[in-house]
């Protein structure tokens, strides 16, 4: 994890990379998990049977479960010292390039696009590309917009 003492340290880290996540597990209980919160059971999630005759020959993770991962993936890539409160303020863009078959691991690699200060703290565009651990093709890219205040 890098750590940052100060979120003003991350103006200059515009155009970086500026942390690697831990690598996460899909398993499938988290699998089923998401598709009880979101109500979403269609069967290449969570009918192993049918969708070992499936195209991926496997179930996979949702897309959004695979975003929901971004708040894990960012506690585990860096910290500010001197953040007393971050809020997420949305996304501006979100891909899916590959799947996340059951049993992946995935971590995130977070770019840093855009400082702009706030009257408090910061907003930060962040780049945060997910691989999968064996893959060459990412399985999200996403453009996070958090603002961090101190």
């Amino acid at each position: 994890m890098k750590r940052f003492e100060k979120l003003a340290e991350l103006q200059a880290l515009v155009g970086q990379q500026i942390g690697l996540s831990e690598w996460i597990e899909v398993d499938q209980r988290r699998i089923d998990q998401f598709a009880d919160a979101t109500g979403d059971h269609q069967w290449i999630h969570v009918d192993p049977v049918r969708a070992a005759a499936g195209p991926f020959k496997t179930t996979i993770a949702h897309g959004f479960l695979t975003l929901s991962l971004l708040p894990e993936m960012f506690a585990s890539a860096f910290e500010v010292g001197d953040t007393r409160m971050g809020v997420n303020y949305g996304l501006n863009r979100v891909r899916f390039p590959a799947p996340v078959p059951v049993g992946s691991r995935l971590r995130g690699s977070f770019k840093l696009l855009a400082y702009e200060v706030l009257d408090g703290g910061a907003q930060l565009t962040i780049e945060v590309t997910m691989e999968r651990e064996g893959s060459a093709k990412p399985v999200c890219v996403a453009e996070s917009l958090t603002r961090r205040y101190v």
